[in-house]
């Protein structure tokens, strides 16, 4: 079964409160938790919901029938970054696509995730956020359905930070900057973005890291999620990221375009810790 377990921080907490109030849970999962009493102290015993608890009472948060539907896969070129009872944080390769287009499809980053959940004796793996197939970089994944909800809410309200490295063709004039463009589809192309006036609210901002002869290599930060952000607004400044020939980039280059999720920082929704994690 798929669990966690907590400690009491203060007098008095409930785990009424923690799921409703301090952790907003979907009501959907929270309902069900409490149908199935899979609350439970270390003894294993059903924990009454609205009872007050003393500091430093050890819960344990289960998830009963709890199952992802990836296939699992063998996971021995999966790197792991960062990992606790919550979350799961992969790199991901670039030309690997994060899941599959349609069920119960093989060969993509979360059949590999899966394969290694299953191997510690879990059910349940969901992707926080997507990367591109050509983007490499930081994934992160949930690991029950609790921090599903509450890290979606969290990079809803821009609380997660996802630094991008990119390396563009030219010379970008200015050292740091935002772009707030509008996103929205190509009309002539089924995959494509384009910056459109009708589009939704995109916002990235950059800081040049450094100036080679041809190109310029920034860090990005995203403040909104679009499909294809960074890539539709650098390519419309005229600064297409290297190698992405969907946007217009000349240069030939060898494998992938230069595209990395560097970094990703969050505090922790139950832990409370600041966590950063970087790509080495």
């Amino acid at each position: 079964m798929t669990s966690f377990h907590y400690t009491t921080r203060q007098p008095g907490e409930t785990v009424e409160k923690l799921l409703r109030e301090q952790w907003q849970g979907g009501k959907k999962s929270v309902h069900q938790m409490r149908m199935d009493k899979s609350v439970t102290n270390a003894e294993g015993e059903p924990v009454e919901w609205k009872e007050p608890l003393p500091e430093g009472t050890e819960l344990i948060f289960g998830f009963n029938g709890v199952h992802s539907s990836y296939k699992p896969e063998p996971f021995d070129s999966l790197r792991v970054i960062w990992e606790d009872e919550h979350v799961l944080a992969v790199y991901k390769p670039a030309g690997l696509s994060v899941h599959p287009e349609h069920a119960p499809g093989t060969g993509t980053l979360m059949n590999e995730v899966m394969g290694y959940i299953e191997s510690k004796g879990g059910t349940y793996a969901e992707h926080i956020h997507r990367l591109d197939q050509h983007t490499a970089g930081i994934l992160l994944i949930a690991k029950h359905p609790l921090a599903k909800t509450m890290f979606d809410r969290m990079l809803e309200q821009n609380q997660i930070e996802r630094y991008y490295t990119a390396e563009l063709e030219g010379q970008l004039r200015k050292p740091r900057g935002t772009i707030n463009m509008p996103i929205g589809k190509d009309r002539y192309h089924a995959t494509r973005r384009r910056v459109s006036p009708s589009g939704q609210s995109a916002v990235t901002h950059f800081k040049v890291l450094e100036r080679k002869p041809d190109t310029t290599l920034v860090e990005a930060q995203l403040e909104t999620g679009r499909t294809h952000q960074i890539r539709v607004h650098f390519a419309h400044l005229g600064h297409p990221v290297v190698g992405d020939q969907l946007y217009g980039s000349e240069t030939i280059a060898r494998g992938p375009y230069k595209l990395v999720a560097s970094k990703v920082a969050f505090t922790h929704p139950i832990t409370s810790e600041l966590t950063i994690l970087e790509t080495e």
